[in-house]
């Protein structure tokens, strides 16, 4: 029996709440993964809308060697000066082939990380990454696009492309799923289609 496969949704203070629900209920509704929650931060942890978290690990590599991917959701404090310094977990989930994902502000980790080198991704828009790593590595394969971008193992979005990045992270965890994934792309198209 093949152990089942981990996503780790990494949160920080003042945390998004609409960017991680679509790609963890999906996780574990319909495709039977795992998440946990992690943060660097203590617990517990207040969202945006005022919606208290207690994480359910540290962001401390040794305790994640189980993570298949992580994601790194939104907040405003990943573009402050104090910002936390994640990137010896992203790099270590990469390292073992894992999937690396981040959200709007979540980008900025994985821009921080390094990971963005020679790799196509996205963010919040190109003037916006910039004002908060000018140089970062990995700048030129920036992709100026509203929804997910994926390259490999690697995945990054907008703050208004929940639905995107959710299927992105999971169909560079789970490629053999491509069937799966056309039905929730055309699911989640309906909602905007239908109003029009």
């Amino acid at each position: 029996m093949t152990a089942t496969r981990t996503i780790g949704l990494l949160f920080i203070e003042g945390y998004a709440d609409w960017e991680y629900g679509l790609l963890a209920a999906s996780a574990v509704e319909w495709f039977g993964l795992r998440t946990v929650s992690l943060s660097p931060h203590a617990s517990p942890l207040t969202s945006i809308g005022g919606v208290k978290l207690v994480a359910d690990r540290s962001a401390d590599p040794a305790y994640n060697g189980d993570l298949d991917a992580i994601a790194v959701i939104g907040s405003d404090g990943w573009a402050a000066e104090d910002a936390p310094d994640v990137a010896p977990l992203l790099r270590a989930v990469a390292e073992r082939g894992g999937v690396v994902a981040g959200i709007c502000g979540g980008t900025l980790a994985l821009a921080r990380a390094g990971l963005f080198e020679g790799v196509s991704h996205t963010s919040n828009g190109r003037d916006w990454i910039l004002g908060h790593e000018p140089g970062y590595a990995g700048a030129s394969g920036y992709r100026d696009v509203p929804h997910a971008v994926a390259d490999g193992r690697i995945v990054s979005a907008p703050g208004s492309a929940p639905g995107t990045f959710a299927i992105a992270v999971l169909e560079a965890l789970l490629p053999e799923n491509k069937e799966q994934f056309g039905q929730m792309r055309a699911m989640f198209a309906r909602e905007f289609s239908a109003r029009s």
